[in-house]
């Protein structure tokens, strides 16, 4: 059974508050993942009472795998309503698996500029990673099986839905 996100969402606050002031960041700059991590973030801005302008980045160019896989039909600009050099970053994604998407980001962020810290957020962690990348936050942590996926809609209501591949 799939946790509802919206029940992960407060927890997920509380527990990027701490983890902001126990680094003495009072002025985070908040970035999403297109598509899930924007719908995350929005949810996550919302749930600490704020309305910072939310950073979108698409890193379909920055994959590894987009050689293997194509370019996504979808491919939008990356828009940061912000500096990066020297700002401290709150990056947010739906689900974490493999840690190749969070690569391909932090590889685009850098190329924004340097940041003071990248704080890692996520809905999910899988724990099927394939680079030693792990968040700061996570709502949930699943195991699922090698031929299962699970894919977030919203942006409202957030859903989990749990996916198997053809073999």
């Amino acid at each position: 059974m799939l946790p509802n996100p919206n029940d992960l969402l407060p927890a997920m606050a509380s527990a990027l508050t701490q983890h902001l002031n126990q680094r003495q960041i009072a002025e985070p700059r908040f970035i999403g993942i297109r598509t899930g991590g924007v719908w995350v973030a929005q949810a996550l801005l919302a749930a600490l009472g704020r309305d910072d302008a939310l950073g979108v980045l698409d890193v379909s160019f920055y994959r590894d795998d987009f050689t293997q896989n194509g370019l996504h039909p979808q491919v939008q600009p990356s828009e940061l309503p912000f500096e990066i050099e020297g700002q401290h970053l709150v990056l947010i994604d739906d689900v974490l698996m493999s840690g190749r998407t969070i690569r391909a980001a932090l590889n685009e962020l850098f190329d924004y500029g340097r940041p003071a810290s990248v704080t890692l957020v996520s809905l999910l962690d899988l724990g099927a990673r394939e680079l030693p990348i792990r968040p700061d936050v996570v709502g949930a942590c699943l195991s699922l099986a090698a031929n299962e996926r699970v894919k977030l809609s919203g942006p409202t209501p957030l859903t989990l839905e749990l996916q198997t591949l053809a073999n």
